[in-house]
């Protein structure tokens, strides 16, 4: 199938981020745009609590599973915003990881955002994303 979603580099900018700068989509692709993704089991319960890698990893699951009901995966994904409830870097960085780490070779432009507070009690973390996929 193919991909409506291209990653797009500079050679101007640093190297260092771990995801392309800019993402584009053609004009008839269908934009999906996802609720923040976070880290509820079936039951509505905050899992993983205390624990941003496995609050992370459940927030990737909820993401997985609303773009299959959207007709889509991880690689139709275009951009990211990682919300993590937290003043220290160091729990920034290992959300990101799971979700960079999820993403393998799409690397989307991507925002990582520490945060005061998350709307679930003992929410740590949060995962926004818009997709664009070719229906034809």
């Amino acid at each position: 199938m193919a991909r409506a979603v291209t990653l797009i580099r500079s050679a101007a900018l640093s190297d260092v981020a771990e995801y392309a700068y800019a993402a584009t989509a053609p004009a008839d692709a269908r934009l999906i745009f996802l609720a923040g993704a976070c880290p509820l089991d079936e039951d509505g319960s905050t899992v993983a609590v205390g624990d941003y890698a496995g609050q992370a990893a459940q927030a990737v699951e909820n993401m997985r599973t609303a773009l299959v009901a959207a007709g889509a995966s991880l690689q139709d994904v275009i951009s990211t915003r990682v919300l993590v409830a937290s003043t220290r870097r160091e729990d920034l960085v290992t959300a990101w990881q799971v979700v960079r780490d999820a993403f393998g070779d799409h690397d989307v432009p991507s925002t990582l955002m520490g945060v005061t507070v998350l709307g679930y009690d003992d929410q740590l973390v949060e995962l926004e994303a818009v997709a664009a996929v070719l229906d034809s």
